[in-house]
Order: structure tokens, then sequence, then C-alpha cells
């Protein structure tokens, strides 16, 4: 059952997810959005549901992507034919690493086009609201955060966790599949590329692939692309920071235009900080504690992190995902162009169809994926340790463990359960059983990046034994009592359809190994259970002991 604690942070914050819902629309129909007024409120209606539902595609597409490389793809290629016919194609050579680049991009494009359609005009008023409640909801951008993230990427993440095959077996993920590879082979992302290999070369460490080196065409071809995707960063900044100072954004009008440019830079800065903790964290997970550094900083951090076998990880990324969202909408709000085409004066004399295109705010999606996202990433990868040692990560550590410790994103478990009994998902062992069990079918695990730790893009990890234990971490934000039930459940369910008489043989079966697959779940929860008691038990043993020995050390001096 889910404690009563739980209860409150999942009904709170569902009802602040529909309440956010309600003054965002209201927003919409009241032309105090900036897609409602240049377009249309139903047009902003819409464009923002579908930029959700993408949005969920893409980070549950994340999961499984990662997830799925070292499962044999013949086990599944029967059950799951779309998903088998996606990754043949997103595992292939190096497609894993233009997906995961083409996504990034693609995240914060989908977050910067949601914004148009639902962050208020400056001044907006909706429902009669006190404008106290206006301004912590809608000025701060908490109304979009609190929509966005529980409908558009928590649940998704939740579900594709532990159903990644199931999860992408449709041709909506073969559509984002091949948007992003397109995303990554226009060159825009190419610069990244240049960072990482400097970053490695700073490092020490060779950058493998996956596939042969590349013809000198090839060469031409690839560095030809950096180079457009340099210039294009760099006429970005450009053209954001001459709006910047001449005021010409939808930043609040109340900023000075000095300060809109320092909160743009702190913005950024947040955001790469949160990207590469996420990286440096899941790198260091693997090695000693003793190889984490002498730095009191990076141990400090290291142990709050890995506190009580690592639940303090998921935690992190819950609040991570909040904290990001909030300074995506806030970046774009202060990198959009709002110059009046016609009236104002064009950035460096732009034709007035370029500038058009300029006030879409593509540019701010472009300078955060690249600077504010994957440079971090890549830093973050090749120098763990050295990131973890800045006295500031820790610090943001904190805040973020705090901002999910409220459950105002609590819903998205909720939500969660409902969207997985509609859509009928299936974890994964049900179709392809556990890891031992696919060993001892002379199907074992394999990863199809071998020696490589990370590649770019959000919470993810090129190696399968790591992503497994990345899964875990995440689900160990369901409580024991919250897994017990489901599994529960699923057993009382799983035994109704074996006793049924209206089944086939061959369904009886099935039925019988999913059986069996959720009674060996439950008999290694409960193990686990006992024994992370007897551990804390044995702890606190431990600690009285060292306590009555120091007391009794005390008494002799």
């Amino acid at each position: 059952m889910v404690s009563v604690i739980d209860g409150i942070k999942q009904f709170y914050s569902m009802a602040l997810v529909i309440f956010s819902v309600v003054i965002v629309t209201a927003l919409m129909f009241t032309d105090n959005t900036k897609m409602a007024k240049d377009a249309h409120p139903v047009a902003a209606l819409v464009i923002m549901w579908l930029g959700i539902l993408w949005m969920s595609m893409v980070e549950g597409g994340q999961c499984s992507m990662v997830g799925l490389p070292p499962i044999d793809r013949e086990l599944y290629k029967e059950s799951h034919p779309i998903t088998y016919k996606i990754c043949s194609l997103g595992h292939k050579g190096n497609n894993l690493d233009r997906y995961l680049m083409g996504r990034q991009f693609l995240v914060i494009f989908i977050n910067f086009t949601i914004n148009l359609c639902g962050a208020p005009l400056d001044g907006a008023e909706v429902l009669g609201l006190p404008k106290v409640l206006t301004d912590i909801f809608l000025g701060s951008g908490i109304a979009m955060v609190l929509i966005v993230v529980p409908l558009g990427q928590l649940t998704a993440q939740v579900n594709s966790s532990h159903c990644m095959l199931d999860y992408i077996n449709t041709h909506f993920m073969t559509f984002t599949l091949y948007i992003t590879l397109i995303i990554e082979a226009t060159g825009v992302m190419h610069v990244c590329y240049l960072i990482r290999d400097m970053f490695y070369h700073a490092a020490g460490k060779p950058v493998e692939s996956n596939e042969p080196p590349r013809s000198a065409v090839q060469n031409v071809f690839h560095w030809g692309r950096v180079a457009f995707s340099l210039g294009v960063l760099c006429f970005a900044l450009a053209v954001t920071i001459e709006a910047l100072f001449n005021g010409e954004t939808t930043m609040w009008q109340s900023i000075p235009n000095g300060v809109a440019i320092v909160l743009f830079i702190l913005l950024m800065a947040v955001v790469g900080l949160l990207e590469g903790m996420q990286i440096a964290f899941f790198a260091v997970a693997k090695i000693p504690k003793a190889e984490r550094g002498d730095h009191p900083f990076a141990r400090k951090t290291c142990e709050l992190v890995f506190r009580g076998n690592g639940r303090n990880l998921p935690g992190f990324m819950v609040g991570r995902q909040i904290t990001v969202t909030l300074c995506f909408f806030i970046i774009a709000r202060v990198t959009t162009l709002d110059v009046d085409v016609g009236v104002d004066d064009n950035i460096f004399g732009v034709s007035d169809g370029v500038q058009e295109f300029f006030n879409l705010g593509f540019l701010g999606a472009i300078i955060t994926t690249i600077l504010a996202s994957i440079a971090w990433q890549l830093v973050a990868s090749a120098f763990p340790i050295a990131f973890l040692s800045n006295p500031i990560v820790y610090i943001m550590l904190r805040i973020v463990l705090l901002i999910q410790s409220t459950g105002i994103c609590a819903s998205a478990w909720f939500l969660g359960m409902i969207h997985k009994k509609i859509a009928g998902f299936q974890e994964d062992e049900v179709y392809v059983g556990t890891a031992e069990e696919r060993a001892a079918g002379e199907k074992p695990d394999h990863s199809v990046h071998p020696g490589r730790e990370f590649t770019m893009g959000t919470n993810v990890l090129n190696d399968g034994r790591n992503w497994d234990e990345a899964i875990a971490n995440l689900s160990a934000l369901e409580t024991f009592s919250v897994k017990l039930e489901r599994m529960l459940k699923n057993i009382r369910e799983l035994r109704e359809m074996i006793n049924s008489s209206d089944i086939s043989a061959e369904e009886r079966t099935t039925f019988e190994k999913a059986l069996a697959i959720e009674v060996r779940a439950l008999d290694k929860l409960n193990a686990e259970e006992e024994e992370a008691t007897n551990k804390s038990e044995g702890k606190d043993t431990e600690a009285s002991k060292e306590t009555d020995a120091s007391d009794a050390e005390l008494g002799e001096a």
C-alpha cells in the first residue's frame, strides 16, 4: 500500500498539475501567450499538447534505446517487430551517439516551443487570481514545469524504465528516431564533437568508435559540418546578446537589460552544472570509495548521493529534472527575440523573413543545447572527480534533493500507473526473461559499446550493466510497500487468468511463465528488504558500540 505521506504528496501534486493546466489554458484563450496572440488560442493549445506528447516519446524512447542494447534482438523479433527494427537501426555503428545528440536538441526545441504556446506575456492576468498567485505560478514558470515534467517526462521515464520493449513498439518512435538522426546529420550540433575531442585529448582518453576510420572525403564532410556548426553557434550568440542589450527579447520588462544578460549566463551555468552532475555521479558509481579523490567536497558529495545504497541518486534525478526544465523555460523567455517586424529595426539589418525566424526562439535552443548541456556533460565525463570537487556541486545537490523531497512531482507515479494500465505495458522480463535466465539460455546480455562509459545525452550510460544499476536506483523511488503491493496484485491477476476457463493452453503456459517470473521477483524483493533491515540494525549496533567506547575513553581521560 502507498504510505500516508506518499498519498498526500501524490494528491497535492496531482491537484497542482490540474490547476496549472486550467490556468495555462485560460491564458491561451485570453490571448496572453505569444503563440495564442500571434496565431490562435486553439493552435497554441493543440501545439502545446502535441509537444508534451512528443516529449513523452522522446524521454521514454531514450530509456529504451540506451537500456536495450545488452539484450539479443532476436529474443524480441517476433513479439515486438517495430522495436526490433528501431533497435536494428538505432544500435548500428555510432547511431546511438547520433540519436542521443539529436535527441538532446529535440528535447530543448520542444521545451522552447511549449514555452511559446503556454508561457504568459508580461503583465498577464487570468481568472481573476490574486497577483501573488499569478506571480508564483505564471511569472516564475512553475505552472509550465508542473505540466511538462510530470506529464511529458517523469511519467514516461517511470514506465519506460521497466517496459522498454513495449514503450517503443510504435511507429511514433520510428518517426522520432528518424527526426533525431536527421537533426544530427544537419551538422548544427557538430561543434559538440570538437568539444568532445578536445576534452578527451586533455584527459588522455582515446575517442573510440564502432565504425571504421573515416575516409578522406568523410573527414572533409565531418569537419566541414563542425566549422558550419561553430559558425551557427557564434552567430546565434551574437544575435541573442545584441537583442538582450537592446531589450528586444520576451524577458520581463521590469528586469534591466544588464541584469537579463547576467541571468542568462547564470541560468546556463545552473543547467550545465546539473547536466554534468548526473554524468559525474554515474561515472564514480562503480569505482571504490578510496578512488573517489581526496578533495573533501568530492567525498562529501559522493557520500550524500550514494547514502543508503544510493537512494539519493534517483531523488537527485527527479529534482534535477524539475530544476532543469524550469531553467529551460526561463532561458527560453530570456533568449526569445521580440522584435516588432516592420516597426523596430531588425537585428543586424537582416530581412523581415529572417527576423521572423529569429523571433521563434530557436537560436536560444541551439545555444542552450551546446553550451548549457552537451559541453558540460563532456567535461564531467572526462574529469568526473575534478567536477565533483567543486563546492557548488555539493550545494546544488542539497538544493535539488530538497526540491525533490517536497513531492511536487509525485503525481508522475500515479499517472504512470494509469498510463501503464491503459497501454497494457508489461515489464521486459515477461518477454525475454531476466538477465540470469537469458544467460542460462545462452542468450547473455552484451553491450554494443564495449569499453565505453558515457555518451552525450541526459541520464544515459552505454554500458548495459551500469544502466541496469541506474534503473534499479530509479526504481528505488518506489517504497517497499508500493513494490510489494504491485507484485502481489500482479500475482493475483495472473492466477485468476490461469484459472480462467476462457483461455487456451498456449495462453495458460504464457501466464504461468509470467507468474513464475513475478514470484521470483517477489522473493528477491523480500530478500533485499530483509538484508537492508539487517544491515541497518547492524550499523546501529556498531554505532552504539563505538559510542560506548568513546564514552569510556573520555571517562578515562
